[in-house]
């Protein structure tokens, strides 16, 4: 792995994931089990960490195709809108029978996944660009 995709795993992954294994340590060691194991905003806070550090990262490019950089910030602009959508109904959740808990939490964890793996992609052939550049060099 070299040092951008690592860079991108150990700064955006990892402490991304901070709320997600805080609350499901949480609900391991909690008799009773009395916090849940997964809440959609740990979801939430995930994904849009990894579209904002798309949409930073690619800002920060001069050598790439400006067609590429713009859908992959439209991209980071939609799917932070859907995740405030998803966070929207977490707040009105405890308000409103018309809302379901558990399908919001699982609609935040499809999202964050699809979100990890467009994460993933983008910084793949950031991290190809970059070796391409050091062995030109």
């Amino acid at each position: 792995m070299n040092n951008k995709k690592a860079k991108w795993l150990i700064y955006t992954v990892v402490v991304g994931l901070i709320p997600i294994l805080s609350r499901l340590f949480s609900w391991l060691v909690t008799k009773d089990n009395i916090i849940p194991a997964f809440s959609a905003s740990d979801f939430i806070a995930f994904g849009l960490v990894l579209h904002i550090s798309i949409i930073n990262e690619v800002e920060h490019l001069s050598d790439i195709d400006a067609s590429w950089k713009t859908i992959q910030n439209g991209t980071s602009i939609s799917f932070i809108a859907f995740y405030s959508v998803l966070y929207t109904f977490t707040l009105l959740a405890p308000l409103s029978e018309v809302t379901d808990s558990n399908v919001i939490t699982g609609c935040s964890q499809v999202l964050s996944l699809v979100s990890l793996l467009i994460s993933y992609s983008v910084f793949d052939r950031i991290s190809k660009l970059y070796n391409n550049e050091e062995v030109a060099v």
